[in-house]
């Protein structure tokens, strides 16, 4: 599981983050104020930071300059300061986006996966090959292994499985599998996806003895990241 550093000194907005990012996935750690994130970010391991320019007692500015010294870790700013001059300096420093405020959550949530992706699993796609845990995905060769071991699965489950490894944190609705799988519209509720979600997970279950799919009950499905 992903773990990130909102540092936001407006309580309301540091909750409604780590509240949101908490429900897609994410474990979240919260700072409000500059020194505060720097003890932090000394102490724990963190996937990416999502930071606020005006923090008392150490601005967003100063953070990244530290922590860019001795650290690759993602940063997204999330600000109000509009100014082109300002997130032109602000990238420059070293964050890898720039979110004015207000902000739509969904939109936060997208710019995550994208810099996540960028930045850990691209690295893994760069040889063709996704993972979690020991179960490996080669893209380049179409083959699912565990331990090594190649696991058998239909072309539909191979996409299926290769979407929740793609974008682990993401919770997919049954259109959503649908639409990027079969490449149709989903028009109405049938019991396709259910039937190939089913099948994948007992094909993985059978083979590593792990429930790899996770069903988020009213929502859809994603892929377990604690495994």
């Amino acid at each position: 599981m992903s773990k990130i550093l909102i540092v936001e000194d407006d309580k309301e907005i540091n909750k409604l983050l780590a509240d949101f990012l908490h429900g897609n996935g994410y474990e979240t750690v919260c700072a409000d104020e500059g020194k505060k994130a720097t003890l932090l970010l000394k102490k724990q391991d963190f996937s990416l930071v999502i930071m606020d320019l005006m923090l008392p007692y150490k601005s967003g500015e100063q953070l990244i300059k530290e922590f860019r010294e001795y650290s690759q870790i993602p940063v997204i700013v999330l600000s109000a300061k509009s100014m082109m001059e300002t997130r032109l300096a602000v990238l420059r420093l070293g964050a890898d986006d720039y979110i004015l405020k207000p902000f739509d959550l969904n939109e936060v949530l997208v710019r995550i996966e994208v810099v996540l992706r960028r930045s850990g699993t691209d690295k893994q796609l760069s040889d063709g090959v996704l993972s979690c845990g020991e179960l490996c995905l080669n893209t380049a060769e179409n083959t699912v292994t565990y331990r090594q071991k190649q696991i058998a699965l239909t072309a539909k489950e191979f996409m299926l499985l290769k979407l929740f490894m793609e974008y682990p944190q993401k919770v997919y609705s049954k259109a959503n599998l649908y639409e990027s799988v079969w490449n149709d519209t989903y028009y109405y509720e049938d019991n396709t996806i259910n039937v190939h979600v089913s099948n994948l997970r007992n094909k993985l279950k059978k083979a590593t003895e792990n429930d790899y799919i996770e069903t988020v009950w009213g929502i859809g499905y994603r892929l377990k990241g604690d495994l």
